[in-house]
C-alpha cells in the first residue's frame, strides 16, 4: 500500500470540484468488467458539495454516465424516501440531475425486509455486477467515504460487530448509541478498491482526521487499500491540525 495522498481545497466549492476531478479521473481509468466505472457513494452532508459539482458543468458532461454503476458504501435502515436515506440524498443532489440509466443505480433494499436479508442481497448484487466468483472479493473502482467525530467511516462505528467481520462483504450493523440498524461495506470490500477517497469538511473533524493520519486507533484508521490508492480531500478546516508537510493545496 502506498502512502495516502492529501488534497487541501481552498473552500467548500473548491472541495467539491477537487473531489469531482478525482471521480472523473477514476472513471477515465476504470478497469471493471465491460469497461464499466463502478463507484460507491457515501452519506452525510459533506458529499453534497461533490454531488453538486458532478451534476454541474463541466463534470456533468465529462462523466461517462452511460457506463457508470453506482452503489452505496452504507445505508441507514429507513425507507428510500426518508430524508435520512443516503440513497435519497444522492438521488436528490446528483442522480436525478445526470443521465445515468436507472438500472445502473443500485440502492439497498430497506422496506419489507430484514437487515440481514438486505445485506446478503446487496452483496450478491455486487458480485454479479462485478463478475466476482464466491471466492473473490469484488473490486470497485472508487469508494467514497466520510469520517465521523468518533472516527467511524461508512457505518463501521466504534465497538460494533461489523469491525471484526472478515468473511462477509456487506453486513447489517446495529449501532447501540444510535439505537439503529445500518447496512455497511466491511473492510475486505473497502480495502480491495482501486481507489478509496475520504471527503471531509469542518472544524469538528480536524482532530480526528489528524489522529487517524497519525496512526490513532479508530475505525477509519483500518481503511488501507491493499493494492489501491488512498486519497483524502479536505477543506481548510478539516486539515487545520495536519502538519504542513505532505499536503497538496488546491
Amino acid at each position: 500500500m502506498s502512502a495516502a495522498m492529501i488534497i487541501v481545497a481552498d473552500s467548500s466549492d473548491d472541495l467539491g470540484r477537487r473531489a469531482a476531478q478525482a471521480v472523473l479521473e477514476s472513471a477515465q481509468r476504470a478497469a471493471s468488467p465491460d469497461d464499466m466505472f463502478t463507484m460507491a457513494l457515501s452519506g452525510g452532508n459533506t458529499p453534497r458539495v461533490l454531488f453538486n459539482a458532478l451534476a454541474s458543468s463541466p463534470f456533468r458532461d465529462q462523466m461517462p454516465w452511460d457506463r457508470t454503476q453506482v452503489f452505496f458504501s452504507d445505508e441507514r435502515f429507513v425507507p428510500p424516501t426518508s430524508p435520512d436515506s443516503n440513497y435519497h440524498s444522492a438521488e436528490e443532489a446528483l442522480l436525478s440531475r445526470v443521465p445515468i440509466p436507472d438500472r445502473f443505480v443500485h440502492r439497498l433494499a430497506t422496506v419489507d425486509i430484514t437487515p440481514e436479508e438486505s445485506a446478503s442481497i446487496y452483496e450478491e448484487g455486487l458480485r454479479r455486477v462485478l463478475e466476482a466468483a464466491p471466492s473473490q472479493i469484488p473490486r470497485l473502482d472508487l469508494i467514497l467515504l466520510g469520517i465521523g467525530d468518533d472516527g467511524h467511516t461508512a457505518s463501521l462505528f466504534p465497538d460494533t460487530q461489523a469491525l471484526n467481520e472478515t468473511d462477509d462483504l456487506v453486513v447489517p450493523n446495529y449501532v447501540p448509541r444510535l439505537d439503529a440498524w445500518r447496512i455497511t461495506f466491511t473492510y475486505p470490500l473497502i480495502n480491495a478498491a482501486r481507489r478509496v477517497m475520504f471527503l471531509v469538511a469542518g472544524n469538528s473533524k480536524a482532530a480526528v482526521v489528524a489522529e487517524v493520519m497519525a496512526g490513532g486507533e479508530y475505525p477509519a484508521s483500518r481503511v488501507r487499500p491493499s493494492d489501491g490508492e488512498l486519497l483524502w480531500v479536505l477543506d481548510p478546516e478539516a486539515a487545520s491540525r495536519l502538519p504542513e508537510r505532505g499536503t497538496t493545496s488546491a
